[in-house]
């Protein structure tokens, strides 16, 4: 079963955007990223002209839906779960300071909440007593000029939500080697490579030592083991053969 961010449930909340054309441009982001809630909060100016412009035709129907409430408290009403969003840091907080972060962490909570993300306004952002509502406050690392356009920073959170409701196929994990296999494949090396005269069998140990992290930091997996000592096998069989191909040699030559 894949778990996901559910983008059904989530919502962006634009509190007392200023300027029509980041509100349009927000919808934009949000149909880019597959979700579908927008709400705004108490705008100054929302002239429809201008906010369709910038969403474009694809996201029309982001802004024929979009809600508008003149208050935060009820447009939160129906939420279990409230993201603030912020460039101003302190408080007492919990504080996600990485958006891909904050996707994951929203991956059950959305499963069956519906979540609100907070954006505030271009001049000043969210207030305080926005940031009460809030269950946690995320941000995004910039460099020295911390300041985001609202669309931008409304693409950057839809951007890593989008990331987390992708469903990704399970990983093959292949079967290591267990311990039985390796101290066997070990033994079987040991044994072939004094045999050749490649480690010194007065003290064998050293370079097994060696060999071990090795192994360990290649983390082996049991096919693999199969085939190294499927290799020792064949080295052995060959030293075997040209030792008798040699003794054949001098009992026919004497």
């Amino acid at each position: 079963m894949t778990v996901a961010v559910n983008l059904a449930n989530i919502a962006i909340v634009l509190v007392q955007p200023n300027i029509s054309e980041n509100i349009g441009a927000a919808a934009r982001a949000i149909c880019n990223m597959g979700l579908r809630r927008l709400i705004v909060v108490d705008p100054p100016r929302c002239d429809l002209t201008r906010v369709c412009k910038m969403a474009t035709q694809a996201a029309l129907d982001v802004v024929e839906e979009m809600e508008v409430f003149t208050g935060l408290d009820e447009a939160l009403r129906d939420f279990g779960y409230v993201v603030g969003t912020t460039a101003r840091l302190g408080g007492q907080r919990q504080v996600i300071r990485d958006p891909a972060r904050l996707a994951e962490m929203l991956v059950p909570v959305s499963a069956e909440n519906q979540v609100a993300i907070l954006f505030g306004p271009e001049d000043r952002g969210l207030t305080n007593e926005d940031l009460r509502f809030c269950h946690l406050v995320a941000t995004i690392p910039t460099a020295d000029f911390s300041s985001l356009n609202l669309a931008q920073a409304v693409m950057v959170v839809c951007y890593e939500l989008f990331r987390c409701s992708l469903e990704t196929p399970k990983e093959f994990t292949p079967r290591l080697a267990n311990r039985f296999e390796l101290d066997a494949m070990y033994a079987q090396l040991k044994d072939v490579l004094m045999r050749i005269c490649f480690i010194n069998p007065a003290n064998p140990d050293y370079f097994m030592n060696n060999l071990r992290h090795f192994g360990t930091r290649m983390q082996l997996r049991a096919k693999e083991v199969q085939i190294i000592r499927g290799i020792c096998r064949q080295i052995d069989w060959y030293g075997r053969h040209c030792l008798e191909q040699g003794k054949k040699s001098q009992d026919g030559g004497g």
